[in-house]
């Protein structure tokens, strides 16, 4: 299931498509770089990443020579203009409809998972490596198979050592309270010497403890791992969680908090660690206003965690957020919400007064176009993103996605 359909039912059908609009309140100018056509992919669900010439690298759920998503870059030249390349089209074989962002690793190499297709079409963690000529090489490193994970919707983590992490919305155990293909896992992948690589589940959750991660997990300092669930297959109660590793290579998990009433309900985002070891993250639904919200965990000396709302959307400055926060040199937090029906979605700023509150300066707002991709930066402080529906082509009945930029 990808995530777009499950989005809509459980909220607004999504309205006619529009281009990227900003409200009379923002403060922002928007360009759209990239409109998707289909053949070029569709349906752009992550977030983008650069590297240091400042070309821009994200994933297609959808579109390409064989329709099963793509992963493609973006080349600035000189007159303000972008050039699209398609790295790569998935067949259903190699993988299927990439949700996730990319990931690279020292030597210049991508990687990301494929939530479909696959040995055992439970998707696959993959990787693409560049030759001097332009051309990449794609490259199945791990097919899930149900029992360490299936359908993993999230980024992977690379650790100091090479190995994978990353999450499966479904799989693992598959009793207890999900039935339907398990409450899902988090999962490490291990390169090997000859170039192979092995995989198991570092956790398998049972509903009790979480379920349905769609998210990415993040690393401490200690070699801690976080993350989220979004409750979706079990008590629809998310959680965020810590996995600690043991000197036998078993993982201890420990749910630091479970999300309900105003303060959470679904949350799809992964989670930022700050310097004193507070977690932040964002809100699909709950909140004040039910629309969602940011949220910060604050750690206790008694091992418990507090949660605190940072902001909830009221649907004119934003709503329904699926990507995380990320922090400036400032300090301030930034993030992008989706929108649906007659709220807006937007590009914000959560800039902290010093005194525990923290104010919203919405940047931009848009409608109908469902941004499910987080925030990129580049050296001028021009932000990019990626929006699932919209753009110019007629290829598509909601517009086949687009690229975006905003300058502050």
């Amino acid at each position: 299931m990808r995530a777009k359909g499950l989005f809509v039912l459980l909220t607004a059908t999504i309205g006619s498509v529009t281009l990227l609009t900003g409200s009379a309140t923002a403060v922002g100018t928007e360009r759209v770089l990239l409109s998707f056509n289909n053949s070029n992919g569709s349906a752009p669900n992550g977030s983008l990443i650069s590297d240091k010439a400042g070309n821009l690298y994200g994933t297609t759920s959808a579109g390409g020579a064989d329709g099963d998503g793509t992963v493609f870059k973006l080349t600035p030249s000189a007159s303000g203009k972008w050039a699209e390349t398609v790295l790569y089209s998935f067949n259903n074989i190699d993988g299927a409809n990439p949700e996730g962002s990319l990931v690279f690793d020292n030597a210049g190499n991508l990687y990301g998972t494929a939530s479909n297709g696959g040995t055992h079409s439970s998707g696959v963690v993959f990787e693409l490596s560049p030759a001097t000529n332009g051309t990449w090489t794609e490259k199945v490193l791990y097919a899930l198979n149900g029992l360490d994970g299936s359908h993993p919707f999230g980024s992977l983590t690379l650790d100091a050592h090479g190995n994978l992490f990353g999450t499966a919305w479904q799989g693992g155990n598959y009793a207890g309270e999900c039935l339907y293909g398990g409450c899902g896992t988090v999962f490490e992948l291990t390169p090997a010497g000859d170039g192979t690589w092995s995989g198991s589940a570092i956790h398998v959750f049972d509903g009790a403890d979480g379920s349905g991660p769609f998210s990415n997990v993040i690393f401490d300092s200690a070699g801690n791992l976080y993350g989220t669930t979004s409750g979706l297959l079990s008590n629809y109660m998310a959680t965020a969680f810590k996995l600690t590793p043991g000197a036998n290579g078993e993982w201890t998990e420990t749910v630091l908090y479970t999300f309900n009433g105003a303060g959470g309900a679904q949350i799809y985002s992964g989670l930022t660690l700050d310097k004193a070891g507070s977690l932040y993250g964002t809100l699909w639904s709950g909140g004040t206003h039910a629309t969602g919200g940011v949220f910060k965990l604050t750690p206790g000396k008694s091992g418990q965690w507090t949660e605190t709302l940072l902001h909830s959307f009221n649907g004119k400055d934003g709503s329904f957020a699926y990507a995380g926060v990320v922090f400036d040199a400032s300090g301030n937090l930034w993030g992008t919400s989706s929108g649906y029906g007659s709220d807006l979605g937007s590009v914000y700023e959560l800039i902290p007064n010093g005194k525990g509150q923290w104010t919203i300066s919405v940047v931009n707002t848009f409608h109908d176009v469902q941004v499910n991709g987080g925030i990129a930066f580049d050296r001028k402080g021009n932000i990019y993103s990626t929006a699932l529906q919209g753009g110019t082509s007629k290829n598509c009945s909601e517009g086949c996605g687009m690229v975006f930029e905003v300058t502050p």
